[in-house]
């Protein structure tokens, strides 16, 4: 809607988590730093958390990109299942065979793979999103996956991520096991106060116009203390203060704008359980200003109804992307047939031209060995017509 007026190729600040737009905070570099590294060292475990909206989604997508194209990967994101079926996801995206096999075929069907990759050179990566959900027996049966393995190495790298209850849900007394063999592990940390205002600017840099808002310090100051630093908050300001200026037709942004923005959008009721967890849009400007290097983080206590909002915002990203790519590998197994189909025609239709051919010349040099009657000059061209169609 607004795309155009400020000359955006995008939308800067959609909540689709798009590795296109990340912002690598210190927090971010560091997270981003361990996966990279637990990857390449083959670590076995390794575990990433962070609030809701905090940016786990981007990061992975960004690790899949950058570092994850060349190796064998399988993505859960189903966790509500049992452990079975769990197994029977991680085989479905490794593209191993499922309908009818029972979980003990489906371990030695897994376990075969992993080898095979091994003697191939292939290091198979398992991410598994929204762990916190996970039962502790399901848990406890991805735990069993990393015994598969060489004298020297893992055969299967698996990355946990989730949100901070993930970690409520490790300190079980029955999952110490799986807690030893995490090697690595981040925790994704909230923007503080400069990193939200050099968020902001990215954003609006790699849809296309880094100044088609000019916001004054007390207008950063606001949106931090009212977001406390979460890229997905920041995202949802942000995005109605462009259609507001868009609406008044104004590019500057100031302190009585955000909080007017705020204001309709009830951040304090929809977004925040407690008030007091997270800095108000009444606090200090001065204050906010001073304080940027120790920023306040949130608490993590969010309400029912927030919580409620960010999981159907999950599920739309995740039901969009799936939809998505679903429909581009069906155009392109459409496109591969039709391909297929042209060229077998071609050839079919090049092989009678070359038989035509070889009749015709044939039948030319039939022709000059023989003489047609003389009342019928025209016999001798039939008769070869003839000829060549019979």
């Amino acid at each position: 809607m607004y795309c155009s007026y400020y000359n955006f190729s995008c939308k800067p600040f959609e909540l689709v988590p798009n590795p296109e737009f990340i912002f690598l905070s210190r927090t971010h570099k560091r997270a981003i730093t361990y996966l990279e590294y637990g990857i390449k060292e083959r670590a076995g475990f390794v575990l990433l958390t962070g609030e809701v909206g905090s940016g786990k989604t981007t990061i992975i997508r960004e690790l899949i990109e950058k570092h994850l194209k060349q190796e064998v990967l399988a993505k859960v994101i189903n966790t509500n299942a049992s452990s079975e079926q769990l197994l029977a996801m991680i085989n479905d995206d490794f593209d191993l065979p499922v309908i009818g096999k029972d979980k003990i075929a489906l371990l030695r069907d897994l376990n075969h793979f992993l080898v095979e990759q091994f003697s191939r050179g292939g290091k198979p990566v398992l991410i598994i999103d929204e762990a916190q959900n996970l039962s502790a027996e399901a848990l406890e049966e991805i735990r069993m996956l990393s015994n598969l393995e060489t004298s020297d190495s893992k055969l299967l790298q698996i990355i946990l991520v989730g949100q901070p209850e993930l970690r409520n849900v490790l300190s079980q007394p029955q999952l110490r096991q799986l807690r030893q063999r995490i090697n690595i592990q981040c925790h994704l940390q909230p923007l503080d106060r400069q990193e939200t205002e050099e968020y902001i600017y990215h954003r609006m840099h790699v849809a296309g116009n880094r100044d088609a808002l000019l916001f004054s310090p007390e207008a950063f100051d606001i949106i931090f203390a009212s977001t406390c630093g979460i890229p997905r908050l920041i995202n949802i300001i942000n995005d109605f203060l462009l259609l507001a200026a868009f609406a008044e037709g104004i590019r500057q942004v100031d302190r009585g704008l955000v909080q007017d923005t705020i204001g309709d959008l009830d951040f304090k009721t929809h977004y925040w359980a407690d008030a007091s967890s997270c800095a108000t849009d009444d606090s200090d400007p001065e204050t906010m200003r001073q304080s940027r290097p120790d920023a306040p983080q949130p608490d993590g206590r969010f309400d029912e109804l927030f919580e409620k909002l960010c999981n159907r915002l999950e599920i739309f990203e995740r039901d969009t992307v799936s939809s998505t790519v679903t429909t581009l590998k069906g155009f392109d197994e459409r496109m591969e047939q039709m391909k297929h189909d042209f060229l077998s025609r071609l050839d079919m239709t090049s092989r009678a031209i070359a038989g035509l051919n070889g009749k015709l010349d044939a039948l030319n040099r039939t022709e000059r060995n023989t003489k047609a009657p003389a009342d019928d000059p025209g016999s001798s061209r039939s008769n070869l017509i003839r000829r060549l169609f019979s």
